[in-house]
């Protein structure tokens, strides 16, 4: 894999990026980890006069726990930092778990959680459950801040509400919610060295025994990750039960939009959906029963 002639620049402030992304034209890309930029580049899957890398620049760095505000992961750091956080790994486990999921260990060493979601594939690991979390995206542009909620932020495979003049900043996740729960789930032909053929992320809360804000979001069985909004109408206001959940899963299959693939066929893909929600509700209702005095 030989890889075409580009221009580099290695900014040290956001600032300096942004004049730089801007003043690179059509053919200038953000460079985080590269896991997927510089394989695409190589196969002639994308071009790019320029690269702009910006895990040299300080303030993208880091993860922040704020109990009443909630999680903050900077757009320069690594899946491996997000899977091992303790923070993470105590108030959003099924963050980490999304992230000790992703890849290989020398891609989560290498690959940045917000790169994850920049490259917008529909299988991506880490966007259904930040979805199932309520999360957004804070971007920045010379012209100013602005903040996507992650439910508006795909638009198709490769394809994100970014603006070309726009860098992805950090993620935010709300705090959890008390009784509440979350939970992944995900099935690979390939075990850790493949991408997921199908992955599920649920969050959901206890209001006494009645269920409340129900988010199931599904990957890899549609153009972008994508919410089961039917299947969460049919658990919100309800009473956890067993068949609830068996008929909340196949309403989420039903949902599903997969095609047939190297991974996976369609209807394999349709069959998991199903089995996997409902690991995850199961997951996430335990878990918000544990919750309920926190």
């Amino acid at each position: 894999m030989r890889l075409p002639k580009f221009d580099y620049v290695a900014p040290k402030t956001l600032d300096e990026a942004l004049k730089a992304l801007t003043a690179g034209g059509e053919g200038c890309r953000l460079l985080a980890g590269g896991t997927d930029l510089m394989v695409k580049m190589g196969h002639g899957l994308t071009a790019a006069s320029l690269l702009v890398a910006i895990k040299g620049i300080e303030g993208l760095h880091g993860i922040r726990f704020d109990p009443s505000k909630g999680l903050s992961i900077g757009a320069a750091t690594l899946i491996a930092e997000v899977a091992e956080h303790p923070d993470v790994l105590k108030y959003y486990p099924a963050v980490a778990q999304a992230a000790r999921k992703t890849a290989n260990t020398q891609i989560r060493n290498m690959a940045t959680l917000a790169g994850n979601l920049c490259n917008a594939a529909p299988s991506a690991d880490n966007a259904p459950v930040l979805l199932a979390r309520g999360a957004e995206v804070e971007v920045v542009s010379q012209k100013g801040t602005r903040q996507l909620s992650l439910d508006d932020f795909f638009n198709g495979p490769g394809q994100t509400e970014l603006a070309r003049d726009e860098i992805l900043t950090q993620i935010l996740v709300p705090p959890a919610a008390k009784a509440s729960g979350a939970s992944y789930q995900w099935i690979s032909p390939r075990g850790k060295v493949d991408i997921s053929a199908v992955c599920v992320g649920v969050n959901l809360r206890l209001d006494g025994d009645v269920l409340k804000d129900v988010r199931i979001a599904l990957g890899a069985v549609a153009p972008t990750p994508m919410r089961a909004t039917e299947a969460e109408a049919l658990m919100e206001g309800a009473k956890w039960s067993e068949a609830l959940a068996e008929q909340v899963s196949a309403k989420a299959s039903e949902e599903s939009r997969p095609i047939t693939d190297v991974r996976a066929s369609a209807e394999y893909r349709r069959r998991m959906v199903s089995v996997l929600t409902r690991r995850a509700l199961e997951e996430a209702h335990a878990r918000a029963v544990e919750n309920w005095g926190v």
